[in-house]
């Protein structure tokens, strides 16, 4: 049986360069999607998939992240003197247990590949998730870790969450090389490549930014070899692992959104907009006013 998978690590120590100046002073982690940051709804996600250490690998002036994650007795004691028991309800539901989340600093900007490896004390011997908070991932039914985590308790190993794109975006995702599938949505992964050349796809099957993994991942990480844009790869250490253990590769029921890109994020706002009960209607009105 498949070891247990407890904690989840959040590589959140970018500089958000693409939305400069909003993140001048602000993590791109905390720009909202509605009315919740974007560490919030991938927290959120972990969460409902039954994580329960949350491992955030921070950088300088990251410090707001750490502070949404905590109380905030002035603000609570404003809301509740003022009888908004369903705001502060909405505080204290998005607030992880005590001692379940953890902050370590990445220090230099070397890669996915490094984020990862300075979360190893942290995730000690033990699988672990890991989730980009750039991609957020709406779903009808489970959330995308919790379908990973299904595939995972199946199967073991190694898994990756993947998306097919159409052929001439493949350039530009890592992409996996499958075998034979089980049921059209579970395929054992054969190769990896980042950002192929336009005519060696292996396939049209993008890695959207969920993983599950096995923490020997740490040790081919630990030799700090750089790859592609002078960066430590995530990608190259999953190659080099992917030679000792399986990796399989799960086509996810959701739409993802890459939430890195200004259109991605826009389109994130609207789609989640739209699925909220309390302001969808009134939103489609002034949404066809613009168009």
């Amino acid at each position: 049986m498949a070891a247990r998978v407890r904690k989840a690590v959040f590589p959140v120590a970018g500089l958000g360069t693409r939305f400069l100046p909003a993140t001048k002073a602000m993590p791109k982690e905390m720009l909202t999607v509605v009315d919740r940051p974007l560490i919030q709804h991938v927290v959120d996600e972990a969460m409902e998939a039954g994580i329960e250490h949350f491992i955030l690998v921070t950088g300088r002036n990251k410090s707001v992240i750490e502070d949404h994650f905590d109380r905030q007795f002035e603000l609570e004691q404003t809301l509740a003197a003022r009888g908004k028991t369903g705001e502060l309800e909405g505080l204290n539901n998005n607030l992880p247990e005590p001692g379940s989340m953890s902050f370590t600093r990445q220090q230099e900007p070397l890669g996915l590949g490094h984020a990862v490896w300075c979360a190893r004390e942290l995730v000690g011997n033990e699988p672990f998730a890991l989730l980009l908070p750039d991609m957020l991932v709406q779903t009808p039914g489970k959330g995308c870790l919790a379908q990973l985590l299904d595939v995972y308790e199946r199967y073991g190993g190694n898994i990756i969450a993947v998306e097919p794109v159409p052929d001439d975006q493949v350039k530009n995702y890592g992409v996996v090389s499958v075998g034979g599938d089980d049921d059209g949505r579970v395929f054992p992964v054969n190769g990896m490549v980042e950002k192929p050349k336009p005519g060696t796809e292996p396939s049209n099957l993008t890695i959207l930014g969920r993983y599950i993994l096995q923490p020997d991942i740490f040790g081919l990480l630990s030799a700090q070899e750089k790859g592609a844009g002078g960066e430590i790869q995530l990608t190259d250490a999953m190659l080099a692992l992917l030679k000792r253990q399986p990796f399989y590769a799960l086509k996810y029921e959701g739409r993802a959104f890459d939430c890195g890109s200004k259109v991605g994020f826009l389109t994130a706002n609207v789609a989640y907009a739209l699925a909220r009960p309390d302001i969808a209607e009134d939103f489609a009105v002034e949404i066809k006013k613009l168009l």
